[in-house]
């Protein structure tokens, strides 16, 4: 249980550095708000990011990987609509919204994996 309260918490603070660095994505200023968002982005990768990965393999490969920017992308779009806290001013921020909350919560899982080692 401590795990996945960890994760929510590492997605609130990538999605908090998106918003601060991408004027393009705009994120609640209350704490909950945050932390409903990043339920919401951890739920949405869990379940539709596979599905979605698997159904555009061909491209992925074609695209040597590059193609999954695009779906990143696309599932934070998603987010941004299932979600009154978040607020994304189009595709291409989304994009750079995805690499950036990609990095944040690579840095930081990488933190908290050493952590626990």
């Amino acid at each position: 249980m401590s795990r996945f309260i960890i994760r929510i918490l590492i997605n609130a603070a990538a999605l908090w550095v998106a918003a601060q660095l991408l004027s393009g994505i705009t994120l609640a200023q209350d704490f909950v708000t945050i932390l409903i968002v990043a339920l919401v982005f951890g739920l949405v990768n869990a379940i539709i990011k596979p599905i979605l990965t698997i159904l555009s393999l061909p491209f992925i490969i074609v695209t040597l990987g590059l193609f999954t920017l695009v779906v990143n992308g696309l599932l934070l779009l998603l987010v941004d609509a299932l979600t009154d806290g978040l607020t994304i001013a189009g595709f291409w921020w989304a994009v750079l919204g995805s690499i950036v909350i990609s990095i944040v919560s690579m840095v930081l899982n990488s933190l908290f994996d050493e952590e626990n080692d």
